[in-house]
């Protein structure tokens, strides 16, 4: 039987990117994620890997960009200002089709903000937030055992489809301890002979960039490449998880942190005999579009709780009353918001007085 141990968010994510054979970590201190680096300053000359705590955030993503174009697997992790300097490089990385894990453990903002948990970096995580048309897979994780077993994936995920994958945390998770029983490595292994720069003696060089000057290059057919890619990921790696939702009057929605507030809420709600339940998405890109429309339809009403200004908001509404195919009709369920900003967490008490309020 696997051992079970008492972990911060922080040092399961760091001991679970080891065990997924990540061995090339570079980063630059910021917190409410220090545990991060801290962990993996001691760990990776334990298991034979590199640790490098670079000048600046911005020198930390470009290591990543080389460790990956080496064909290995490599992760940098920051918090919300920390990422904003880190987004040319992640550009750099999805025009160069190269595979990396990128973690940011929010803290209040904007600016320099608080160390707080918040949730406000949802549009900068899903919206691409570099310049191009690019997209990162975007996982948020709720728990401690969760966060451990999604960065197993992430790597997996970054290596199938050669993509920048984004965990997307928030400082309660990555400061919380709980017990976690630390996931295995999933084993698989990924064709990386044909683009890695690993020496050309007995081959041809292959070439990694993301400049593209001349026509011969062909930069619209590589973005062309890029949105197809994109358009499989988005059919094949949606992820979300409900919860006592098959007989809800009042769906609530959220993510990360939010919705393990949520979770508790519905299990008072259902105690007073108001039928709540939860719909949490995992993958923020792609978002579960698809899934959510369908579970609105059994509702009256959703309540989207988040910790900023009602960012994934916006996906919501899309996904209840906008079309992909012009075929479906919307959903007539009403939705409501209820969000904190600045690091400030929603208290349980408040959303079951939100939702008791439809009652009357």
């Amino acid at each position: 039987m696997a051992e079970t141990v008492l972990m911060k968010g922080n040092e399961a994510l760091a001991e679970a990117a080891i065990i997924a054979g990540c061995r090339h970590y570079f980063a630059y201190p910021i917190t409410p994620q220090n545990e991060i680096p801290a962990y993996m300053a001691r760990r990776m000359p334990q298991v034979g890997g590199t640790f490098i705590q670079a000048e600046s955030e911005i020198a930390a993503i470009n290591m990543v960009f080389g460790a990956s174009a080496g064909g290995a697997r490599a992760m940098t992790s920051s918090s919300s200002p920390g990422i904003s300097l880190k987004q040319e490089g992640i550009s750099y990385l999805s025009g160069a089709g190269l595979p990396a894990v990128v973690v940011n453990i929010m803290r209040g903002g904007p600016g320099l903000g608080n160390i707080s948990g918040s949730q406000a970096d949802y549009f900068q995580a899903t919206r691409g937030g570099g310049h191009g048309d690019y997209r990162m897979i975007v996982l948020a994780p709720s728990s401690v055992q969760e966060i451990a077993n999604l960065t197993i994936k992430a790597f997996d995920l970054a290596d199938e489809y050669r993509i920048v994958v984004m965990i997307l945390g928030d400082g309660f998770l990555g400061q919380i301890s709980e017990p976690l029983t630390l996931p295995d490595s999933s084993g698989k292994s990924f064709d990386k002979i044909s683009w890695a720069l690993t020496g050309a003696a007995g081959r041809e060089p292959h070439l990694v960039m993301s400049l593209r000057l001349t026509p011969e290059e062909a930069l619209e057919k590589v973005n062309l490449a890029l949105q197809e890619k994109y358009r499989i990921i988005t059919e094949r790696e949606r992820r979300f998880e409900t919860y006592l939702g098959d007989d809800a009057d009042y769906l609530l929605v959220g993510f990360g942190t939010a919705a393990r507030i949520c979770k508790g809420a519905v299990n008072s709600l259902r105690r007073s005999n108001i039928k709540a339940g939860l719909f949490r998405p995992i993958s923020l890109w792609p978002f579960p579009y698809k899934e959510l429309k369908a579970a609105s339809r059994r509702v009256k009403k959703l309540l989207v709780v988040e910790m900023n200004s009602g960012q994934m908001l916006e996906d919501i509404r899309l996904a209840l009353y906008a079309s992909e195919d012009g075929a479906s009709s919307p959903s007539s369920a009403e939705i409501d918001f209820y969000g904190k900003m600045g690091g400030t967490v929603t208290q349980i008490e408040e959303i079951i007085e939100r939702v008791s309020s439809y009652e009357k």
